[in-house]
């Protein structure tokens, strides 16, 4: 006997869950999952203030870039909310005045952790990639990583794994250097298995 099919979440949905919770929906599923732990936290932070000066100001970079900290995406079904978004200014002119934003960001970034690193990875890359975002980063602060992505045909090409204490110019962010240092101070020291 085949199996029900399933409801598909709605946003009337996603606005029931607490405010306590981070909710999303993935290819229909609605996802709440507990808010970010501080060091997720803290590293989102640094990152966004590490780009925010440069491309979003213009201050010792080029400019030219809308930064944004978990804005609300409606992309087609789908409502997710990445750690970081980027906009170049040139297809954003004005950021709107609305509760989301439904045109695709330029760029993405996604905190890992253990509760989310499956769906960031897996499920959330694919929707960013259906909807034709240029870049995006993993970033890991258990592992002290940053992995970058850049779509070509639809798939997404790594453009390498950042690690260690030197800086890193990484697209589509390489006119400046990234302290990566500074994105896991104030972390408790990884642990050695």
């Amino acid at each position: 006997m085949a199996e029900p099919a399933q409801r598909r979440a709605t946003y009337e949905d996603l606005k029931k869950v607490p405010d306590s919770l981070l909710a999303q929906i993935v290819d229909g599923e609605l996802i709440a999952l507990p808010r970010p732990g501080y060091a997720h936290s803290r590293v989102s932070s640094v990152l966004g203030g590490k780009l925010g000066d440069p491309f979003d100001h213009g201050r010792g970079g080029p400019g030219g870039w809308w930064i944004l900290d978990e804005p609300e995406l409606h992309l087609g079904d789908d409502v997710v909310v990445p750690d970081l978004a980027g906009w170049r200014r040139e297809r954003l002119p004005v950021i709107p005045d609305a509760p989301f934003h439904t045109l695709a960001p330029d760029w993405i970034c996604e905190v890992l952790s253990p509760a989310t690193a499956r769906l960031d990875r897996v499920r959330k890359l694919a929707l960013y990639a259906r909807e034709q975002v240029a870049f995006a980063w993993l970033v890991d602060p258990a592992a002290r990583t940053v992995e970058a992505f850049r779509l070509q045909q639809s798939h997404w090409l790594l453009l390498g794994t950042y690690a260690g204490d030197a800086p890193a110019r990484i697209e589509p962010f390489d006119a400046v250097d990234l302290d990566l240092p500074a994105l896991w101070s104030g972390l408790p020291a990884p642990s050695v298995s």
